[in-house]
């Protein structure tokens, strides 16, 4: 649960590291950026791409130097106790032979690695997992906490919408069109309407509002119970995901290579950066992970250099992605999910394959819905949680499970429009949780560091963007980032 100090769990190498930050960033976002990219033209897109993966990397940085400072805190507070035990301890001698046999039979039971971390001197060693939550509870005050769960809440509301949409959307695309005349698979080249026939008399929306409830029937249920996501359902999930990308890739690499492409993408529009920075920005979002990434890596010497690197490869793979699909597919053919433009006869002759394609966001989003279902309720749970009390049954077992639930289910069956809701959820939750809470969370940490500790200490894990310059301009770009975004969603809405 968000706001609770958790088990680090079993270390890893700073590769493994980078490869688990790999995989959770490039994940839906990514399936929604190849229409983005072509709506906006390749120039602007490239830019505003780069510009938000630093900007990404940034905040990444200040928040392990939150991550550091909090560390720093706790084992402060774990030192001070126990010199306040020991000098209890010292006053009686037979209390203390049994305080001295007692450590050194934990001492030897101890394994080797656990000794060497709490003998550690530097007090801002990365050992204990911290989220945001607790991070917030510690830096922040009460208005600040409030309003860090509020984004955090919005943000999961709007994942879980997004999932709830993908899923019925892709199913409905690719069984619509097999049960209809193309039974080779979506054709991208038709541009149908909600109200177009899908079985017998039951239109496409009629299909896609069937799967919608199949779907919350199915994994509804999980939002009242706790679930896990298993170490053998993220390595074949992981597994999917690389498979599908791959083939995508190549045949679209193929098809270019053949002269087949038929993308021709303008230059610049600036009428598509509204939706495409909402995509970049969601497409980057790992900020609320890195506790959960970070702590368990075994040396963080160079943590800060490997991210970069990883952020690189993210970006190299972003645009090997997208300008594939904008140079392969025209801009008016390229579906909000980009595996079903795949699920064509033209494009790929093997069923297997265009069936593969067309429902992989089905096996992957699927495994997701239910454990960011959980932590959104649990996140409810924590937001009006008061010291000592506890919810009554009916309170915690059915009324933060249903207001968890029914909002997302309730967008999704208005409206399965993938770019417009991952467009919104990134711009705005996004913005908060990647751009304004990390900013505030490292100038916070900054101050009560040297009112604890004093000006000279340095954090070993310290940002490299350690100017107050940097803070300022992340936050500037923040709310410019609402003010324009804002103003964009106006302005359409006025023309239409």
């Amino acid at each position: 649960m968000a706001g609770e100090i958790t088990e680090t769990g079993e270390l890893y190498s700073p590769y493994v590291g980078l490869v688990y930050m790999f995989n959770l960033i490039v994940g839906t976002g990514a399936l929604t950026m190849p229409k983005a990219f072509a709506s906006a033209g390749w120039l602007v897109s490239l830019v505003l791409l780069v510009f938000l993966g630093f900007m990404s990397f940034v905040t990444t940085t200040f928040v392990m130097e939150a991550m550091a400072a909090a560390n720093a805190q706790l084992h402060w507070k774990r030192m001070e106790t126990h010199k306040e035990e020991e000098d209890e301890d010292s006053s009686t001698t037979s209390d203390s032979d049994i305080l001295t046999q007692d450590n050194y039979e934990r001492a030897e039971k101890r394994p080797i690695l656990s000794v060497q971390r709490r003998s550690s001197p530097n007090l801002f060693e990365i050992t204990d997992r911290v989220e945001m939550g607790q991070m917030a509870s510690m830096f922040f005050n009460k208005v600040g906490v409030n309003l860090f769960y509020f984004c955090i809440i919005v943000y999961l509301y709007g994942d879980l919408a997004i999932y709830a949409a993908a899923v019925p959307f892709s199913l409905m695309q690719v069984t619509c069109s097999v049960s209809g005349n193309d039974s080779c698979g979506v054709d991208t080249d038709a541009k149908y309407n909600d109200t177009d026939l899908c079985w017998g008399p039951l239109g496409r929306v009629d299909a896609y509002r069937i799967y919608l409830a199949v779907f919350t029937l199915l994994l509804g249920p999980f939002t009242f119970f706790d679930v896990q996501k298993t170490k053998y359902l993220q390595i074949l999930t992981s597994l999917m995901r690389w498979i599908a990308f791959a083939i995508m890739i190549v045949l679209a690499l193929v098809r270019i290579g053949n002269r087949q492409g038929e993308g021709h993408p303008p230059l610049a529009n600036f009428l598509g950066v509204r939706n495409l920075f909402g995509v970049c920005v969601y497409s980057f979002m790992c900020q609320h992970s890195l506790p959960s990434l970070i702590t368990p890596i075994s040396s963080k010497r160079h943590i800060t250099r490997l991210v970069f690197l990883d952020y690189g490869l993210i970006l190299a793979f972003y645009g090997l992605l997208s300008f594939t699909a904008i140079f392969c597919f025209r801009g008016d053919s390229l579906m909000d999910m980009y595996t079903l433009n795949f699920a064509r006869c033209d494009v790929v002759s093997l069923a297997a394959v265009r069936f593969f394609l067309g429902l992989f966001p089905v096996f992957t989003i699927s495994t997701n819905f239910p454990i960011i279902a959980v932590t959104l309720r649990n996140n409810w749970k924590t937001l009006f949680h008061r010291e000592g009390g506890t919810y009554p049954w009916v309170v915690d077992r059915v009324v933060f499970p249903t207001i968890t639930l029914v909002p997302p289910i309730l967008v999704a069956f208005c409206t399965h429009d993938l770019e417009s809701l991952v467009g919104i959820t990134g711009a705005y939750a996004g913005t908060g949780i990647q751009y304004v809470i990390p900013a505030f969370l490292v100038y916070l940490c900054r101050k009560d560091t040297q009112l604890t500790f004093g000006y000279g200490v340095v954090n070993k894990h310290r940002s490299p963007f350690r100017h107050t310059f940097w803070v300022a301009f992340v936050l500037l770009w923040a709310f410019s980032c609402f003010f324009f975004v804002t103003a964009n969603i106006v302005l359409s809405e006025t023309q239409l």
